[in-house]
């Protein structure tokens, strides 16, 4: 009986929020290696199925870097990098998209058995995701800057009721085909949708103040505060790209964002639906 009453105070807590998002977007981003894991893709993939059931129009944009890494060495292809930035060639970008297109396929598959529908969508299709060729100090071949997001092709999906798996390549004016980067996709996306929430979902807690100390994460931040641990060092690594892509989201109207743990079970439901929450949220 203090199992089922538990469980009916767990519901209690998450009304108020079911009722605030309900027809809502909220866009997902989800990748790395937590991507390969396959008890905690299940976990969050129920996560979103739940999130659909639950009303709110959910958009899953994915990348998989460790996958396309793996594909190219046992192609024989070497992988290379520039402040995080995989180099594509055209060989490189043919194995990039054969891959995201399998893992596009295979997340929706999984979404559909879970109990919902589910609709695939490739970013560089029906001008989805617009961009031109990366500026930068080195030639990062064909990687994209994002110009631009036509959202109607997602917004026809969810309207249908089905959760959206986007794929982060892009098309130029040149017609040419761009690896895009999924956090940046994301947060382009999460803004044109104006979305309730952009949740980017990593392998670490969220932000900390100081890597070796558990007892310094940082739960709640503004733009503000949030831009000047960058500049003081505190925000380091893989974790700017994201944080930027919070930051920019929320200026082009993203109410929230959070960045959160994937590996702690059914995280999603725990960051959006309780009044506590288990991550970083990034706010105005």
């Amino acid at each position: 009986m203090e199992d089922a009453i538990k469980k009916a105070d767990v519901l209690i807590e998450a009304l108020p929020y079911i009722k605030r998002f309900h027809k809502k977007a909220v866009v997902i981003k989800y990748g790395g290696s937590i991507l390969g894991d396959e008890k905690i893709r299940r976990s969050v993939l129920e996560d979103v199925v739940f999130l659909n059931f639950m009303g709110l129009k959910t958009v899953l944009v994915h990348g998989g870097g460790p996958n396309i890494s793996e594909r190219m060495r046992s192609c024989g292809v070497k992988s290379e990098f520039v402040d995080g930035i995989r180099v594509t060639d055209a060989q490189t970008l043919v194995l990039v998209e054969e891959e995201l297109k399998h893992l596009n396929e295979s997340l929706a598959k999984e979404i559909r058995e879970i109990g919902t529908e589910a609709a695939g969508l490739n970013g560089k299709d029906k001008k989805i995701i617009q961009v031109q060729k990366k500026k930068a100090e080195v030639d990062l071949g064909l990687v994209g800057q994002i110009t631009g997001i036509d959202t109607e092709p997602i917004q026809e999906e969810l309207k249908a009721g089905k959760v959206v798996v986007l794929l982060p390549m892009g098309r130029g004016k040149d017609n040419l085909i761009y690896n895009v980067n999924a956090d940046e996709v994301a947060s382009w996306v999460s803004g044109a949708l104006r979305a309730e929430k952009l949740v980017l979902l990593t392998n670490v807690k969220g932000i900390m103040r100081n890597v070796d100390d558990p007892n310094s994460f940082i739960s709640t931040l503004t733009t503000e505060e949030a831009v000047g641990l960058i500049s003081e060092g505190i925000i380091q690594q893989g974790m700017i790209p994201k944080v930027r892509a919070c930051i920019e989201a929320l200026k082009s109207g993203v109410r929230k964002t959070h960045i959160i743990d994937a590996r702690i079970p059914h995280s999603l439901l725990l960051e959006i639906f309780t009044d506590q929450g288990i991550g970083t949220e990034i706010g105005h």
